[in-house]
């Protein structure tokens, strides 16, 4: 059987579950990304909120390419979660030549670990 990854994702940590036959196995992997701070005032904060924007954006992309060189080996990947992550994180994917291994992209809210490996393990059993 092939090497299959699902993985359940947000801005604050992603859950990756490899099955290989009829093993799997489960790995947090913490985005240590700080909340993004809102600003409303006068031109220095503008400036400031720019710079944690970028930092922001900077420290999302390093936890991004972290998750990638997880799943480097799957021919399959499953990327569940709540909201804009999975897509920025499939253009990720995308970016480094692996869109073509993506075989779905769910939304669903907070799941337990073992919620998501059981969904992962559906998906990839039944299609094999």
């Amino acid at each position: 059987m092939e090497k299959a990854v699902g993985l359940w994702i947000d801005h604050r940590e992603a859950v990756v579950v490899t099955v290989s036959g009829k093993t799997d196995e489960t790995k947090l992997i913490p985005s240590n990304v700080e909340k993004r701070v809102e600003y409303s005032g006068g031109a220095k904060e503008v400036i400031a909120e720019d710079r944690l924007d970028r930092k922001y954006l900077d420290h999302l992309a390093k936890y991004y390419a972290g998750v990638i060189a997880s799943i480097k080996g799957a021919e399959s990947i499953l990327i569940i979660g709540p909201g804009e992550a999975k897509r920025e994180f499939a253009k990720q994917l995308q970016s480094e030549g692996l869109g073509k291994r993506i075989v779905g992209i769910e939304t669903a809210d907070r799941m337990t670990d073992r919620q998501i490996a059981a969904k992962v393990r559906q998906r990839f059993l039944e299609a094999s």
